[in-house]
């Protein structure tokens, strides 16, 4: 069977499936296949995955350890206690849009940068407009730290997953531009 097809791995688990986890910031859908998370998205998500993009629906407790450590993984960074996620993943996008996530990857904990900045780091300071696009696509809230990124002045820009919820992972990890007071 191929990469991304709905069916049963060697051990009977399915391969492509979603199940709704719920957290302090909402109920969270996560989507999986086989052993690699491939999105994690808020209620209202501006950019939702296709129905046939997360396969079969599972419970978040059913056995699933893959959503099981997410969702551990997850309250142990909500609650303070981890600064990053130790998860395979496997997001899908173009080139350009995985270069752009694997630098969002590279942001430190408590740290933020901006759409301009990325786009200086990939060669061209007039990607930022491109680089923007890319990060509102990223399929792996919170776990490629998306929220990390902030408009050139240091100011809250849009979030897919809204604008409370990127100001609280900010307060969360103390970033720089909230002790700057500039998040209002």
């Amino acid at each position: 069977m191929a990469r991304g097809e709905v069916g049963r791995g060697d051990d009977g688990g399915v391969l492509r499936r979603h199940a709704f986890v719920p957290t302090s910031i909402g109920r969270l859908l996560v989507s999986a296949d086989g052993e690699a998370l491939t999105g994690v998205y808020f209620p209202g998500h501006w950019h939702p995955p296709a129905a046939e993009a997360i396969g079969v629906a599972v419970p978040a407790d059913d056995g699933d350890g893959l959503f099981r450590a997410f969702a551990a993984q997850l309250d142990e960074y909500l609650d303070g206690g981890r600064t990053a996620f130790e998860l395979p993943t496997a997001p899908v996008g173009d080139e350009f849009q995985l270069a752009v996530w694997a630098m969002l990857r590279g942001i430190p904990y408590g740290a933020t940068t901006t759409y301009g900045e990325l786009a200086v780091r990939l060669g061209d300071r007039n990607l930022a407009r491109r680089v923007g696009n890319a990060v509102g696509r990223n399929p792996l809230s919170i776990l490629v730290p998306c929220h990390r990124v902030v408009g050139a002045n240091g100011s809250l820009t849009g979030y897919a997953g809204g604008l409370e919820r990127k100001r609280f992972l900010l307060e969360l990890e103390g970033a720089d531009v909230v002790a700057q007071g500039r998040l209002f």
